[in-house]
């Protein structure tokens, strides 16, 4: 219990901190997470940010994986009102002009029920991260964070005592 309001505020915390950044920091930011979190290969190499005026709909690109055997195209909204369905179906509409089939938007808002719809209903494979899953990710792969503390909790090795237990007889 007190590890999950420790977690619900530091999450909380953290999306606040994210939606004071700048739009050209979020991007960045998004592209570390997703480094992180084991797409693409060395900083250098793995994506980047794009997004400018004029990136056609298209904040960043990522390399699916080390080899870049695929890429996924980014969209990055630091938002505060919830996405409009209008901006998935644009973000749709850029990975067709790039011939792409994957896609990750990303807001620190949320997105309507008619936007998890959409995606689910057209070819493209595209996630959508809202503000509270992005903070948890952010927590969950150590982005943005240091640890000040580590607990463990321990339990019994019943292996270790396995060949340590009196088998019942009598020595004595």
């Amino acid at each position: 219990m007190a590890y999950q309001k420790l977690h619900a505020e530091l999450s909380k915390e953290v999306l606040e901190i994210v939606k004071s950044c700048s739009p050209s920091f979020f991007e960045t930011l998004v592209i570390d997470l997703l480094i992180t979190m084991g797409y693409g290969g060395s900083r250098k190499e793995a994506g980047q940010a794009m997004g400018k005026s004029g990136d056609g709909g298209i904040d960043g690109i990522i390399n699916e994986d080390k080899l870049g055997l695929d890429v996924i195209y980014l969209q990055a909204k630091k938002w505060e009102n919830p996405v409009p369905v209008k901006e998935i179906r644009d973000f749709t509409g850029a990975l067709a002009s790039k011939k792409a089939k994957k896609g990750i938007f990303i807001t620190t808002s949320s997105f309507p029920k008619s936007a998890y719809d959409f995606v689910s209903q057209v070819e493209y494979k595209i996630i959508l991260i809202d503000g509270e899953r992005l903070a948890d990710l952010m927590i969950e792969n150590s982005v943005g964070l240091s640890t000040i503390n580590t607990y463990y909790v321990k339990t019994i090795d019943f292996d270790y005592f396995e060949d340590s237990y009196d088998s019942g007889l009598d020595q004595g």
